[in-house]
This record gives structure tokens, sequence and C-alpha cells, in this order.
């Protein structure tokens, strides 16, 4: 299944359209019950309905669900615990056997009341179409998403290879999610190291060694920054970001520029400085190209 970055960029999901989804949400909260009415109206007219249905409890719960859905599109928040949302739905229909042809229908349904309310509330022509489009946008992306359970299902179902692989890619994602929980502990750990480490050299100011202290505590205000970066990058990336190599490189350049801070106040040798001027150019420029790769990337 493709990344759920992959697909906003398919459908050209942008900032512009989340913040637009969100100006939306007070309105769509108001008219929420006119929207889930609607198709649920609709809903109980269906076959599957009565087979799934029968109950009132089940029907209450179901409503309740499908407004929190309603909801979630005008939320904001479009990352992969929304993507994981939407998989989650795809299989609970998949393995309930709706047809894949009632959940087109259903979008339709809300999609035309979406739009009904937005011309409503929306006076200015130019504005109301922007908002629409944002809204066509975000339903499309979940009936791709939704209904790209159905497609593995099948897939699943007649074909042996793809179920070895099916159950390669889960082992392979259990695994990363793993080994990303992992390299955020570790990440932790090293961070507090690294502040760890500030505290030693911000020690030495209070025992008269100022010229050490101060440039000993830069240096290591340099690695805790750097770490928080880290920190940050993966955060990011779980939820969705891109991986940023720059940071990495800026964890050796950092590493280096302390070096040679502490190795001026030791009076090293010349030709060890040379090195690590050297060294500080090296890894600059590499810095340098790998910013301006990220920048095009964008």
């Amino acid at each position: 299944m493709r990344s759920f970055r992959e697909i906003k960029e398919d459908y050209s999901f942008k900032a512009e359209d989340e913040n637009r989804l969100m100006a939306l949400k007070d309105i769509m909260e108001e008219s929420a019950e006119e929207v889930i009415g609607a198709l649920n109206v609709w809903m109980m007219n269906t076959k599957i309905a009565v087979r799934l249905l029968g109950e009132t409890t089940k029907r209450e719960h179901l409503y309740e669900a499908q407004k929190k859905w309603f909801l979630d599109l005008f939320s904001g928040k479009y990352d992969s615990r929304y993507y994981e949302r939407l998989i989650r739905i795809g299989i609970v229909h998949v393995k309930n056997n709706i047809d894949a042809h009632l959940m087109n229908r259903a979008i339709n349904i809300i999609r035309n009341s979406c739009i009904n309310i937005i011309n409503r509330q929306c006076k200015d022509i130019e504005d109301t179409t922007k908002n629409i489009i944002s809204l066509d946008k975000i339903l499309d992306i979940n009936l791709d998403v939704i209904t790209s359970s159905y497609i593995e299902e099948e897939i699943r179902t007649y074909s042996p290879l793809y179920r070895v692989k099916s159950v390669l890619v889960d082992f392979s994602e259990k695994f990363v999610q793993s080994a990303n929980l992992v390299l955020v502990i570790a990440l932790i750990v090293l961070t507090i190291g690294a502040i760890g480490l500030f505290a030693f050299d911000l020690k030495k100011l209070f025992y008269g060694d100022l010229e050490s202290g101060i440039i000993s505590s830069l240096g290591s205000l340099l690695i805790v920054w750097v770490m928080i970066e880290l920190m940050n990058t993966e955060i990011s990336h779980l939820k969705g970001g891109k991986f940023r190599i720059s940071i990495f490189v800026s964890v050796a350049l950092v590493a280096i520029i302390r070096e040679t801070m502490i190795a001026t106040l030791k009076h090293e040798q010349t030709e060890i400085m040379y090195y690590l001027i050297a060294s500080i150019l090296v890894i600059g420029f590499i810095y340098w190209l790998v910013i301006k790769g990220e920048e095009k990337l964008r």
C-alpha cells in the first residue's frame, strides 16, 4: 500500500486545503446531524442495513462512528494516525461484505450534502469554489484509501503469492515500528546524555575556569540543540513527514566545531588545527549540498 504522503501528493492536497477544511469545521459541526441523517435515510433502505443493523444499539453505534469520521474530515490533522483509521474502516467494510459500490454512493451523498451547506454559508463565489475543491480532495482521498482494502482483499484471496508477500510486508511494518521505537528511546537517552555533558561543562564556570567553561558549554549546547532537532525530525517522520538527511550531517559538523573549540583552548599543534578546520569546510560544504537537495524536493 502506498504511503499517505504519496497519496496526498497525488491529489495535490496541501496546507492550504488543510486550512480551508479547518475553517469549515464549525459550520460542519452544526450541520453534522443533517449530513449523517441524509446518509442514514439512504442506508436504511439498502439490503445490507437489514442484515447488519437489525438491533437499535448497532444503529446507534454506527451513527456515532459515522459522525466521528465526518467531523474528522475537518479536523486539520491528516497524519499517519488518520491514515491508519481509514485503513481500519476499509478492513471493517471488507469483513462485513459491504459492497464497494455502496461506499462510493455513501461518499456521493456526503459530498452533495456538504456542497449544499457550503453554498448556503459561503457568499463569495471564489472562496466557495476553493472550499468545495478542498472538500472534494479529502473525500476522494478517503474513498481511495478505504476502497484500496477491497482491492487488496481480492488479490489476497486469489493469489497465494500475494498472501506470502502480505505476511512479509506486515512483518516488515511491525519490525520498522519496533525499530522506530528503539530509535526514539535511543535519541531520548542520548539527549539526556548531551544535557548531562552540558551541565558538566557548565560546572567549570563555578570553579573559576571561565574561558574553558564558556567554550566547552557552548560546544555542548550545540550538541543538545542538534539532538533536539534529531528528535523533531524523527517525530515528524513518524507522522508521515519527509526524512531529513541534513540533520545527521549537522551532527558531524557540530561535533567537529566543538572539537575545534576545545582544541583551541588546549593550544593543540598547528597540524591538528589545520585538519579540524579542513574537516569543518568539507562537512560544511556537504551540509550545504544536502540542504539544497532537500529544498528542491519540497
